[in-house]
This record gives structure tokens, sequence and C-alpha cells, in this order.
């Protein structure tokens, strides 16, 4: 019996997050710190480092450091080790912040640091 040469492995919806190739893409690990009650961190959620290593969701305190990869479900109970996107250009408008923050121009020269820019998708139309 012949076995196939190709096959479908899976698919995936494009959400927008990423919007170029330059600079490329690193996917890193990182770890996420407990938070006071479970939460959700959607895929985009810009990640920032505070004094002790750990990351979360950026609010302005800290040094913003990375993007989470997939959404990761945050609990009460340890520290969640994750992947995020270390490096890449990315739409500002599909990253989320922590509530009630918003990015600075002082975030973003941060972030370019990394090799993380920011560039809005362009219409496909």
């Amino acid at each position: 019996m012949a076995k196939e040469l190709h096959q479908k492995l899976g698919s995936m919806e494009y959400d927008g997050l990423i919007t170029g190739l330059t600079p490329p893409i690193r996917v890193d690990g990182g770890i996420i710190a407990k938070m006071a009650a479970p939460t959700l961190l959607k895929r985009g959620t810009l990640l920032g480092k505070a004094g002790t290593g750990l990351l979360a969701a950026y609010d302005g305190t800290g040094t913003p450091d990375c993007i989470l990869c997939d959404d990761t479900e945050v609990g009460t109970e340890a520290d969640i080790p994750v992947e995020v996107y270390a490096a890449g250009c990315f739409d500002p408008q599909k990253v989320t912040l922590a509530d009630g923050y918003t990015m600075t121009q002082a975030d973003k020269d941060k972030l370019r640091a990394y090799s993380i820019v920011f560039k809005a998708a362009s219409s496909a139309e």
C-alpha cells in the first residue's frame, strides 16, 4: 500500500497580531507570576518584568519585555511557564495591555531594544 507524500497537519486562523517579517519572529520561554485571582491572559498580551524577574501583564510598572504567544490561564497556586515572542513585528491594535493602561512611546522605545516593533496591518482590499 502506497503512503501519501503529503498530508494536512493542521490549520490556523490569521489574527493579525504579526504584521511583518522584519525583525524576524523569535519565540522564547518565560514564567508568568501567579495572580491573586484566576485570570485568562489572551494571545498578544504585552508582558513586563518586575524586580522578581517574573512576567505579568504590563501596566506601566517594571519593564516591558515580550508578547504572549497563546491564551494562558494563570491561577493562584503556582507560576506558569509560557512561550513568548521575544522579537518580531506586531500590530499595536492587536496587542493587549493591562486594564486601564495605554502604551506610551517610551514603552515602544524600550521594546525596540529587544527587536519588538509595531506596525499596523495594511488592508488586504
